[in-house]
């Protein structure tokens, strides 16, 4: 194995140690009738600006990025995904539980 891809080892004095590399598991992605989707309206920590939130996603970073991207061009307003969560600009609790509830998800509107 090259040195650059054994990152975070040192040294070790063991004659059997045996460096084994770590497997990052891809989230399998749930059908939407399986999905647990929770929309919120949220402003904290934003300096009063207002987002909707989409927690709950189970599956792969790249297939929530699709979602994502979907939610926002159907909205017409920008937003962003980070950790497992999708912002979106503005208000549009009611609009994306439409989106959501068309394309099959299973969904809940969460908060007041």
């Amino acid at each position: 194995m090259k040195k650059s891809k054994r990152k975070g080892v040192v040294y070790s004095t063991n004659p059997d140690y045996i460096y084994e590399e770590e497997t990052q598991e891809v989230a399998e992605t749930l059908p939407p009738q399986q999905q647990n989707l929770k929309i919120m309206r949220d402003r904290k920590q934003r300096k009063g600006k207002v987002v909707t939130l989409v927690t709950g996603f189970t599956g792969s970073e790249a297939d929530l990025k699709e979602l994502s991207k979907m939610l926002k061009a159907r909205c017409g307003t920008g937003g962003s995904v980070k950790d497992g969560e999708i912002i979106i600009q503005g208000d549009f609790v009611k609009k994306v539980k439409d989106i959501l509830d068309k394309e099959g998800y299973r969904n809940k509107v969460v908060g007041g």
